[in-house]
């Protein structure tokens, strides 16, 4: 059972280090699937497998001096992140607190996730007839950053999907770009995350081979993804981004179902 912790976080990672979604938003609602840990344990799993990946990646392309990370717009969003991180995870708390620990809590993570994910599937189909913006204010740049922060946290996804349609909507960037920075803002809103959790001690129960597993597979799937990315055009990055939103889709959909039922 160990090793599927490892092929999730993989080829999760590979996935989400190509079209800079952080890997999360594919092992969060497949770890739930497969029923492999309560919402807490598969929040704190991911986020850290997450962490890992972005932190390799943003740190690569740094030192191979290739990175795509626009820092003038990149750091206010991802001090943003870092704030919003910490308050995603209180509201994950106050959501888990309300229902008690039961799948219910589940439940209410794959409804929101798979909302966002068809908005951001909807945006992406479309964004060739959508009229981008040019966002420069620090203060504008922070407070979509808190939002995007709240969200990745409060879902346990890392940053997602989402963070590609706010990077492209509101500062214009193409997908490859856009993928670079959303990388970055992850690292940030799930390192502010994970310290609070530290700090808090609220770490819930957890296996650490699980832990090594992940985190492993997530390194492995951030270095496997990266080489990837620089062999892939924008239109073959938004394809894959296209075909992971619908599967995400879907399995949120069962997730939500089998949770309510249950």
């Amino acid at each position: 059972m160990d090793i599927l912790f490892f092929v999730v976080a993989f080829l999760s990672s590979i996935v989400g280090a190509i079209c800079g979604i952080g890997g999360g938003v594919v092992i969060k609602p497949v770890l739930d699937m497969l029923q492999m840990g309560a919402p807490a344990t598969i929040n704190f799993l991911s986020g850290c497998t997450v962490l890992s990946m972005s932190l390799y990646s943003v740190s690569k392309a740094l030192r191979a001096g290739d990175s795509k990370v626009e820092m003038s717009t990149g750091t206010p969003l991802a001090l943003g992140a870092a704030a919003g991180g910490v308050v995603g995870k209180e509201m994950f708390s106050a959501v888990k607190a309300f229902f008690g620990g039961s799948p219910m809590v589940g439940g209410v993570q794959a409804i929101a996730l798979g909302i966002i994910t068809l908005g951001t599937l909807l945006y992406t189909i479309n964004k060739s007839r959508i009229q981008t913006r040019s966002t420069s204010n620090k203060v504008v740049c922070l407070v979509i950053g808190l939002l995007l922060g709240i969200m990745s946290s409060f879902l346990g996804i890392g940053g997602g999907p989402i963070n590609l349609v706010v990077l492209g909507y509101f500062f214009s960037m193409d997908t490859k770009t856009a993928a670079a920075n959303s990388l970055y803002i992850i690292l940030f809103s799930q390192a502010a995350s994970l310290l609070a959790t530290l700090l808090t001690a609220s770490v819930p129960e957890f296996r650490i081979p699980a832990l090594i597993l992940m985190v492993a597979g997530g390194i492995g799937g951030g270095i496997v993804g990266r080489k990837l990315n620089k062999k892939m055009d924008n239109r073959a990055v938004d394809k894959l981004f296209i075909g992971l939103m619908v599967l995400i889709v879907a399995i949120c959909v069962y997730n939500a179902v089998r949770a309510f039922l249950a």
